[in-house]
């Protein structure tokens, strides 16, 4: 009998033990310990850089030849890595992008593919690579000049040293390389030239050129990740010095500063050039459109070379072209610097680039150094690539005029603006707060989208953001959870690369600033973040705790919440009771209380949490006489295991007409159907298509 008793007393404690696990797991306010590393005296607990934090140096010296005729680029580097690290080195490895694009690529071979009803000619072609593209490896040799061994493995190269590459010690090597230029409406890419056959000239947006060097760091060790294309670049800091050599009545655009203007600029060039560094009202047009026609037309054949050097980036592109047309502003910053803001583009964009583009450059500028740290370069380009991409200093953006190149559709106005707000905005992150973008995308794309959103706001007030505000996010989340990731996946798993990457964690800055922290106190800790890790290399740990340790606030439910599960906001307002005094207490204690209390109404509301986050409940009150009172009770209500319902009583003053749960529609609250009480379906459906309809309205 004891036996039997013990064996049962076994079962139900193990039971218990299962269940409190169970609860424990499923607690949305169970702290992130095992999520994130442990701190370190790299990476403090604090989220900011530690004591014997460090970091790889990697310096250029490269010379580099555009075949125009053929489409070919040819290069050669030195390269002088320093080992910073305390750990010796038997091998480097590097990075050669442009192999995504070689015939025997692994991105063609990974790439699921299918024959439907619609597929056409075009889409067969794709199924089998016809561009030779690819680094092609001339030789890798030491600073005497003698051959090192090399493997290169798809889109990354190791380099054998002939011995350990100890502490505090450099190791200089060279690299000789060429490779055929991709077509960008042909063969797509994120860099490439544009042909333009009508005049027979090409526009080069390069970038990804030449072999670099991988990061190598504290938490991974070599990021050596391979390339598919969709992941981008994690890169190591360093000083470079570029020759650039290319037709000689080519416009080049490039990463830093130009050291030799004196040779290449002509004299109203430098003329236009200086009167643009005055600052000031409008964009001074430095090669005019009327000079871009006449360059198409005489098409000279001999070449220039163009000088540029640039200290602590961790990339370089550029731009040439004798079709480009360019403008530039001046932009005074805070510390007395001028930065030159400046664009390049082709006249099929002329009507919307001479409006638009330069004033934009200098508009992000000026609000992203408000929101983080003062713009520490001399220039920003923005140059018509015909796509969105970013580089340091430099950006390649999309923006064409209708057909008979005089109009535009407002819709390509404002891709227009957005996309250069976006790509100069990459100046911060990733390019200066220097993230992981070959493993988490959300760090650089997700973080600019949520100041580009706070920069477009100051270019118009009610600028149509794409991304932001929290209703922009809700179809997505509350999709189909088999097509949605968490954010915090690598890239390449990534389902709706756009809303996971960009859209979500844009949205989650966003509502922390504006619903959850406040945006005096979110303000002054994002900025603490981006100072701490400008010119370094954090992890999305630091970024969390960074802004904890800034706040004085517990924000682990929320990144568990928005970037480690796929919950959607949908929270219900279930049942409301009204009840007076007199329900609630006996006759005799009714009589003998203040009045106070007898005129008081209370309404206990029952919440649910349908969709699995926990946020903060925000109350709209319209009360019988028709006026409104809002009341916000902080997320920490759903603890205490109470994350799937809720119960709270509210006093109020005045009968209630109305209760509306996130009237604002600030928490993305997939299902606003359930949101108001008495029920109101349709009207509610009507009310959040309203306030939809609204924010898309554009302004002429």
């Amino acid at each position: 009998m004891m036996k039997n008793f013990i064996t049962l007393l076994i079962l139900l404690l193990s039971v218990s033990l299962v269940a409190q696990q169970e609860n424990l797991n499923n607690n949305k306010f169970k702290q992130l310990q095992q999520e994130l590393p442990t701190p370190n005296t790299y990476r403090t607990a604090s989220g900011a850089p530690g004591t014997d934090y460090w970091q790889m140096k990697a310096d250029y010296d490269m010379k580099i030849r555009l075949d125009d005729e053929n489409q070919r680029l040819y290069g050669e580097e030195t390269i002088v890595y320093h080992n910073l690290s305390p750990d010796p080195l038997n091998y480097l490895w590097m990075q050669l992008d442009q192999n995504v694009r070689a015939l025997d690529s692994d991105a063609h071979a990974i790439g699921a593919s299918a024959i439907s009803d619609r597929t056409n000619v075009n889409s067969l072609k794709r199924l089998e690579p016809s561009f030779d593209g690819g680094h092609k490896i001339d030789h890798v040799k030491d600073a005497n000049g003698n051959d090192l061994s090399y493997v290169i493995n798809n889109t990354m190269m190791r380099v054998d040293m002939p011995k350990s590459l100890q502490p505090n010690e450099t190791f200089t090597f060279s690299v000789k390389w060429w490779y055929n230029i991709n077509n960008t409406k042909k063969d797509r890419g994120r860099s490439g030239y544009e042909h333009f056959a009508e005049d027979d000239n090409n526009v080069y947006v390069i970038a990804q050129f030449f072999p670099r060097m991988c990061q190598y760091n504290d938490v991974d060790g070599w990021q050596n990740k391979q390339f598919y294309g969709r992941g981008e670049f994690t890169l190591t800091f360093g000083d470079y010095n570029v020759e650039l050599t290319v037709p000689e009545d080519h416009l080049v655009a490039a990463t830093g500063e130009l050291k030799n203007g004196n040779k290449v600029y002509t004299a109203n060039q430098k003329l236009r050039l200086a009167k643009a560094m005055k600052g000031g009202g409008e964009p001074v047009t430095i090669a005019t459109k009327e000079e871009a026609d006449e360059r198409m037309k005489t098409k000279k054949t001999k070449e220039k070379t163009w000088k540029f050097s640039a200290k602590n980036v961790r990339d370089f592109a550029f731009a040439s072209s004798r079709r480009f047309i360019w403008d530039a502003i001046g932009v005074p910053m805070e510390d007395g610097r001028t930065v030159l803001a400046a664009s390049m583009w082709v006249k099929e964009g002329d009507c919307l680039w001479k409006k638009y583009s330069t004033k934009a450059v200098a508009h992000t500028i000026k609000w992203f150094s408000h929101y983080t740290f003062d713009y520490p370069y001399p220039t920003a380009w923005s140059i018509d690539g015909s796509m969105g991409m970013e580089y340091p200093m430099i950006c390649f953006n999309y923006g064409r005029c209708n057909e008979d190149g005089e109009t535009y559709e407002e819709r390509m106005m404002r891709g227009h603006v957005s996309v250069i707000i976006h790509e100069v905005g990459h100046n911060w992150f990733p390019m200066i707060v220097n993230t992981d973008e070959r493993q988490w995308t959300w760090m650089d794309e997700g973080l600019c989208s949520y100041v580009q959103h706070l920069a477009e706001v100051e270019w118009e007030a009610d600028y149509p953001s794409r991304r932001g505000p929290a209703h922009k996010i809700t179809s997505y989340m509350g999709g189909d959870k088999a097509r949605i990731s968490p954010i915090m996946t690598n890239s390449e798993s990534i389902w709706q690369f756009g809303n996971n990457a960009y859209g979500k964690p844009a949205t989650a800055m966003n509502i922390l600033r504006e619903t959850v922290v406040g945006r005096e106190l979110f303000d002054y800790a994002f900025k603490e973040y981006a100072n701490r890790w400008k010119f370094k290399s954090p992890q999305p740990a630091d970024l969390f705790r960074t802004l904890e340790d800034a706040t004085a606030m517990d924000l682990d439910w929320f990144w568990r919440g928005w970037f480690y599960t796929n919950d959607n906001v949908d929270i219900s307002i279930d049942t409301i009771r009204h009840l007076r005094l007199n329900d609630i207490v006996d006759a005799e204690t009714y009589e003998n209380s203040d009045q106070t209390l007898k005129d008081k109404h209370y309404y206990e509301l029952k919440f649910s949490n349908v969709g699995g986050l926990v946020m903060p409940l925000i109350l709209e009150f319209e009360y019988m006489d028709g006026t409104k009172k809002i009341e916000r009770i902080p997320a920490e209500i759903w603890r205490m295991g109470k994350s799937q319902m809720v119960t709270k009583v509210f006093p109020q003053n005045k009968k209630v007409k109305q209760i509306i749960l996130d009237p604002n529609y600030e928490t993305a609250d997939t299902d606003p159907s359930n949101n108001s009480f008495p029920r109101l379906e349709a009207e509610e459906k009507t009310r959040f298509q309203k306030f939809k309809d609204r924010n898309k309205k554009i302004t002429p």
